[in-house]
């Protein structure tokens, strides 16, 4: 007798508390985005009217698609406890959009709008590119260790998330520690919090309140959140499609930094997707790749210029047992927050110490499903393919006006921190092809780390004929003395 099929929800109580962390993800880049653009001398209108809503677009396109796929697979596996992709702006993916695309398109032009016309353009193109790599997402899962790809993502979640946010945690220990405890006893013991409210929602109240309580939080901070409330009219344009002729014109100096940028975000969602399915969901990364690339151009349109990916936090909503209904949720509120203004008030009124402790769990629970999803002997492997983020944490946080200090701790930083995507998952599947005594894989991958370095998708600061030498030459090396092993083997085995 055929089982009776499931009910997949729509939304749950879980859903709560992985629509915050997702939430806080997210509304972290607007107000970055925001802040950095109004500094860079864009105008609220450009910003707020054009830039922030076609954001908003891409997020909820992708958010509703990754929802309904969700369903999709509840349906074929006859399974509730199936969770949707977390989707959103890739961070590393913005800030080089935001110095590597915009900033150099305005340095160029002296003028904004042609500016953010340039950089819109970027952006779709982007999204096309990705579309066309879509077609061998699955043959690059099937060949890239899977200790690889989960120990490159648990690099980003130890340095950027984990790391990064425990920091912000502690500058309001008061206030940040309590929280802290919330989150831990909420949501990694699985406790029950009082009135049973869900356990971020509850910490952002608690951890709210007491800020303003205790003078933690300017008070001046909640009138200056009521600044940019209005109504932003969310419209198709033509921004994109006029960029184009600018940026392979006057900017098409930026097409070396979007390729590269380009290939990482196709490699961030290939690894996000691998994490997901490690914790028990699998989802197409050939699909995964084209949604993002059409969710990234379906943006641009709108006047986005920012690529969109699969996001890291989608295990830690696993963690949460979350459904599809913190994924259309947030697609709809930043939809609604876009059109009315009400990002920058939010993000005014919640100090950062609250949620930071949330994307705190988030990482630990990326970290974590790295060790858990692969066997023991992996572990080095994982370990290895951790460092290189160290080095770009160090080289992105510390190298703003401050190379020498860089410099004076190692010469390496830098340039380890080039391309830390690339270099970790490159070296992990060396490693992984060692440990498994497979030479001839560690020589091919061995190759591919010397032939990136060759054109400067590692260790180098932009693309280049020959871009790092020494790399290059030490890859060769690599590649040769596993091949000494692999050919050794051989003959031992030949009859």
């Amino acid at each position: 007798m055929a089982s009776q099929p499931v009910r997949y929800p729509w939304y749950k109580k879980e859903d709560t508390d992985a629509f915050f962390a997702l939430f806080q993800n997210n509304i972290a880049n607007f107000v970055i985005i925001a802040i950095t653009m109004l500094g860079m001398g864009f105008p609220a209108s450009i910003v707020f009217g054009q830039v922030l809503p076609g954001a908003a677009v891409a997020v909820m396109f992708g958010n509703f698609y990754y929802a309904w796929s969700a369903a999709r697979l509840a349906r074929k596996e006859n399974r509730e406890d199936v969770t949707a992709l977390s989707y959103g702006i890739s961070t590393p993916v913005m800030f080089v959009f935001l110095f590597g695309v915009l900033l150099p398109a305005k340095t160029l032009t002296g003028d904004a709008e042609l500016a953010w016309k340039i950089a819109v353009a970027a952006c779709f193109i982007s999204g096309l590119i990705e579309v066309i790599i879509s077609v061998i997402g699955n043959w690059v899962q099937r060949n890239l260790p899977r200790a690889a790809m989960l120990g490159a993502v648990a690099g980003v979640a130890l340095t950027f998330i984990a790391g990064e946010m425990l920091f912000k945690t502690l500058e309001m220990p008061v206030i940040g520690l309590l929280v802290l405890a919330i989150i831990l006893v909420g949501l990694v013991a699985r406790v029950a919090m009082p009135f049973n409210i869900p356990a971020s929602l509850f910490a952002i109240i608690v951890g709210t309140a007491l800020a303003y309580l205790l003078g933690q939080t300017e008070s001046q901070n909640f009138s200056e959140a009521f600044t940019h409330i209005g109504f932003y009219p969310i419209l198709p344009g033509l921004a994109w499609f006029e960029g184009l002729g600018l940026l392979f014109t006057v900017g098409v100096a930026l097409l070396t930094v979007i390729l590269p940028i380009t290939l990482y975000n196709a490699i961030e969602t290939m690894n996000n997707v691998e994490a997901m399915s490690a914790a028990g969901d699998s989802y197409s990364v050939r699909e995964c790749q084209a949604v993002d690339g059409v969710g990234t151009m379906l943006g641009a349109v709108f006047g986005g210029l920012f690529p969109t990916t699969v996001y890291i936090a989608t295990v830690g909503a696993k963690w949460m047992n979350a459904g599809r209904g913190y994924s259309m949720l947030n697609g709809a509120v930043y939809f609604l927050a876009t059109m009315f203004g009400l990002i920058a008030f939010l993000a005014a009124l919640i100090p950062v110490s609250v949620v930071a402790p949330i994307l705190v769990f988030v990482g630990m629970s990326m970290i974590a499903t790295a060790f858990q999803a692969n066997d023991t002997r992996y572990y080095p492997a994982i370990a290895l393919a951790m460092l290189p983020y160290f080095a770009n944490y160090v080289m992105t946080r510390f190298n703003r006006g401050a190379g020498d200090v860089v410099s004076d701790i190692s010469g390496g930083i830098v340039v380890l921190g080039h391309g830390a995507m690339f270099t970790a998952i490159l070296l992990g599947a060396m490693a992984v092809s060692v440990i498994d005594r497979q030479f001839r894989r560690a020589v091919a991958f061995a190759l591919f780390a010397a032939g990136f370095s060759f054109i400067g998708l590692m260790h180098a600061p932009k693309l280049g004929f020959y871009a790092a030498p020494d790399f290059v030459h030490g890859y060769l090396m690599m590649a040769v003395f596993f091949a000494w092993f692999a050919f050794k083997e051989k003959s031992t085995t030949t009859p």
